[in-house]
């Protein structure tokens, strides 16, 4: 996340000041009883990272008569689950590298990834724990919807024979559902009423639907030194996101099944399927639906929020349709 333009997006001090408590926090309840366990634990933090959901978390503490102390706890919450499963995705993928830096398992090992990622999740409902019997659920089943979103996709893995439902059910699990969680614990956490809980919910879930969607488009349209990984790398990890599963229904379906047939592509052969991809204006049909979503999302908001706070969530939107146009513009 750049925090200078969220600053601008959000200008609500007293989210930036929690965020700042949430922070700390983090250092804090990373630290174990094995200094080992806190080094690798805090491997992650000491990288950086968006922070997108400790930010939700904070700003829809807001839709509350008088958020103090526990959205912070919230925002802490998620992000330990948030990090927690990059540990173990970071595993699963063989990843070397995560937030430019040396992911935990090419540093240490995978055991040491696996145990570090275990205690983040452990210390995420620790910390949920003092925010009542409700938030440590929804902590317990999000994770929960993480790792189903997570296997499914496993197992669509090397297939082109899905279609958009399970894509769909894939980005929910593995993506939206934390985004969601982010927004409801701290609209909870700041006493909102439960109409505007549920609200922000619907809000959260479609934002983290365009989050991923739009992530996904850009793997297929932006180039090496934005992505920081070669162009098309989903592909070559044997993942086809939207745009392609459309691209298999289109009039050069055949060469992407028989491109495909043998198992999964080299780099050169991304190459000709990035381009089928983006000029049979797959990338667009994704990105209007993504467009329809956000503005599904918009009409939640609208609902609850009021006054400035509807200009923030507003702003919030607008970032990542304006990641929706920057795509189309590669």
């Amino acid at each position: 996340m750049d925090l200078p333009l969220f600053t601008v997006l959000v200008d609500i001090p007293r989210v930036w000041d929690r965020l700042a408590v949430v922070e700390d926090r983090l250092r804090q309840v990373t630290v174990a009883s094995t200094p080992f366990l806190t080094e690798v634990a805090q491997h992650g933090l000491q990288a950086g990272g968006k922070r997108y959901r400790p930010l939700l978390a904070q700003v829809a503490a807001e839709l509350g008569p008088n958020p103090g102390d526990e959205p912070v706890e919230a925002g802490v919450a998620v992000e330990l689950v948030h990090l927690g499963s990059l540990y173990h995705d970071d595993v699963i993928d063989e990843a070397s590298t995560r937030r430019g830096a040396v992911s935990v398992n090419a540093n240490w090992t995978n055991t040491v990834a696996i145990l570090a990622g275990d205690f983040l999740l452990a210390r995420a409902s620790e910390v949920a724990a003092p925010l009542g019997e409700e938030a440590v659920s929804l902590i317990a089943r999000t994770y929960a919807n993480l790792v189903e979103g997570q296997a499914l996709e496993l197992r669509l893995r090397d297939s082109i024979d899905h279609g958009p439902d399970q894509y769909y059910e894939v980005i929910g699990g593995k993506t939206a559902s934390l985004i969601r969680t982010s927004a409801r614990l701290g609209a909870m956490t700041g006493g909102a009423d439960p109409a505007h809980v549920e609200a922000i919910s619907e809000w959260g879930w479609e934002m983290g639907l365009v989050f991923q969607m739009t992530d996904d488009v850009l793997d297929l349209v932006a180039d090496e030194a934005f992505l920081g990984k070669p162009a098309g790398s989903d592909m070559l990890e044997g993942t086809h996101t939207l745009p392609v599963l459309y691209a298999v229904g289109g009039p050069d379906g055949a060469e992407i099944r028989a491109t495909l047939a043998d198992g999964r592509p080299d780099p050169s052969t991304v190459t000709r399927l990035l381009d089928i991809v983006r000029s049979g204006g797959f990338v667009d049909r994704v990105l209007d639906e993504a467009v329809d979503r956000a503005m599904v999302a918009e009409k939640a908001i609208a609902r609850v929020a009021s006054g400035s706070l509807v200009d923030v969530f507003a702003n919030l939107d607008r970032y990542l349709l304006d990641r929706v146009e920057a795509a189309r513009r590669r």
